[in-house]
């Protein structure tokens, strides 16, 4: 394995070939939060809502981000600062119990959930023009946008916490959403809540960054070009007993870790919902 130098804080290297100008993404404002997202109602598909129709129990098995939504808009009277509204997508996937004894059927329903954070992102008054390259004919010219910044949001998997079933007269209606068609071709079926006997709602745990990028140019001292040690690997007709042989014996998914193994909970800030 190639061996890799780092530099330490402060120290200053003098072996560098030359200063050059590198087109990239710097950040400028992020924060990390949890959210612990309490009674999320889920939306079914009509087939899925007859079964949950005739439930009895309900357990929440598991929880996947489809998709998140990113939109964001300059903060009025706070110069550099924009608003981020985020849009997370869930696909719930549910164990329904009809009654005593009987087999728990297994369906899938949507969950939504907003929110907003306000980060700095500078300024940048330019408009942006670009195009692209097209082979074998003229360049295709971007649409001119406005300097505004990126905005990422990073999510881990999240955590499921719960769920539980209500008759609809208990409560309430369950407000209205609306939803790309990308995200609902994803479900067999019409959503429909209308004439629904019952209502599943979730609770699920969402570990999150954001950040606001802005692409610069930068200048860097530059060592060297970068040119891979690893040779590549060809695919061979080996015997796929001798590969697994080589293989390295899970011995952590027998043991698992012990408490004093795990992070520490004091690397979160309590209250504020940000990472040390």
């Amino acid at each position: 394995m190639a061996e890799h130098k780092f530099i330490a804080p402060g120290e200053c290297r003098k072996d560098y070939k030359e200063a050059v100008c590198i087109d990239a993404n710097q950040i400028y404002d992020s924060c990390c939060d949890k959210d612990c997202m309490e009674n999320m109602p889920v939306y079914f598909t009509d087939s899925a809502q007859s079964i949950v129709d005739q439930a009895a129990a309900v357990r929440l098995r598991d929880a996947d981000i489809i998709n998140v939504s990113i939109d964001i808009e300059p903060v009025a009277f706070n110069r550099g600062y924009y608003s981020v509204d985020i849009t997370y997508y869930f696909d719930v996937e549910l164990d329904i119990t009809l009654g005593h004894r009987c087999p728990a059927n297994c369906v899938h329903g949507l969950c939504v959930y907003t929110k907003k954070v306000i980060l700095y992102g500078s300024e940048g008054g330019v408009k942006v023009f670009s195009s692209n390259y097209s082979y074998d004919q003229n360049d295709v010219q971007n649409k001119m946008t406005q300097n505004i910044p990126k905005a990422t949001v990073q999510v881990a998997s999240p955590v499921s916490l719960g769920a539980k079933l209500e008759e609809r007269c208990n409560c309430g209606t369950i407000p209205g959403f609306s939803v790309p068609s990308w995200i609902t071709s994803r479900f067999s079926g019409d959503f429909s809540n209308v004439g629904s006997e019952k209502v599943v709602y979730v609770t699920l745990g969402v570990f999150s960054i954001i950040q606001i990028e802005r692409n610069v140019s930068m200048l860097i001292h530059a060592y060297d070009f970068c040119m891979p040690e690893k040779r590549c690997v060809e695919g061979t007709n080996e015997n796929p007993c001798d590969l697994f042989r080589r293989l390295r014996f899970p011995t952590e998914e027998f043991f698992p870790p012990k408490a004093g193994e795990l992070r520490d909970a004091s690397d979160i800030i309590p209250g504020c919902g940000c990472c040390k």
